[in-house]
């Protein structure tokens, strides 16, 4: 009796081990930047060198720098028409047309009260979530009236990264990746088990751990990895089911195969 209840457990554990999400090679092409934005469904390739945004077509390559305002930190594409660049030494956002045509620009420096903002991810019409790391809470911002149209409850742990769609808003955290609505509202909190980054998808996420990824479908919580083969990812996001993973100079395209 001992010898079969092993045998089952075995046989569960080796299931259970295998399970995974494939993916399938597409293509690849060599991009030599410093930082890989996002790639959209038109094969426009947003991608950062030397502090230059570069916005790359079939046809042309566009850029936008701001030397005055320092390095950098973060892009958001999701809104093509409406671009965020996030400068975190001078606490500032400008925001760029399709053209790459600076729009608006927010100091947060300059507001009362002063917001000390770590992270930056786009909103809905004029709004995008920032972290603000003093008060440790999300806040969904308005940049033209510069209020608040929502906020979260303060998380206890450092903030690693954000993304968000029209609806919702993930925030990674060292201890929990919470999932909030454009209400502010909590609707999913899941414990984190190491990730440090994630990408988003039609509410599906992908997280990074070490050098492997893992997809989480969306309303669920359970995470399998992703059969990467031990690829050097130094950026990653996903198109609809399409990954896209860049390292070594180069961008790798794959299908998820999503069961």
């Amino acid at each position: 009796m001992k010898y079969t209840y092993y045998i089952f457990i075995f046989f569960f554990v080796s299931i259970s081990a295998q399970e995974s999400v494939a993916i399938k090679f597409i293509d690849s092409v060599n991009l030599k930047s410093d930082s890989l934005i996002a790639v959209d469904n038109f094969n426009t390739v947003f991608y950062v060198n030397n502090n230059i945004l570069h916005k790359k077509t079939n046809t042309k390559t566009i850029t936008y720098n701001n030397l005055q305002l320092g390095d950098l930190s973060d892009v958001n594409t999701f809104n093509p028409l409406k671009i965020n660049l996030f400068y975190k030494d001078f606490n500032t956002v400008v925001i760029l047309d399709n053209r790459l045509a600076e729009v608006f620009k927010i100091d947060f420096n300059a507001l009362s009260p002063y917001k000390n903002v770590s992270h930056i991810a786009t909103g809905y019409d004029n709004t995008f979530w920032i972290f603000n790391q003093d008060l440790q809470k999300l806040e969904l911002f308005d940049y033209k009236t510069k209020t608040n149209r929502a906020q979260t409850a303060p998380v206890q742990s450092e903030a690693l990264d954000i993304k968000s769609n029209y609806n919702f808003c993930w925030l990674l955290t060292k201890n929990y990746l919470y999932t909030y609505n454009y209400f502010g509202s909590l609707v999913k909190k899941v414990k984190n088990t190491g990730y440090t980054a994630l990408a988003e998808s039609n509410e599906n996420i992908i997280l990074k751990r070490d050098s492997q990824l893992f997809y989480m479908p969306k309303d669920k919580e359970k995470v399998l990895p992703i059969d990467t083969s031990n690829l050097l990812i130094n950026q990653f996001f996903v198109v609809n089911e399409t990954l896209y993973i860049y390292g070594n100079n180069v961008l790798n395209k794959f299908q998820l195969k999503i069961q």
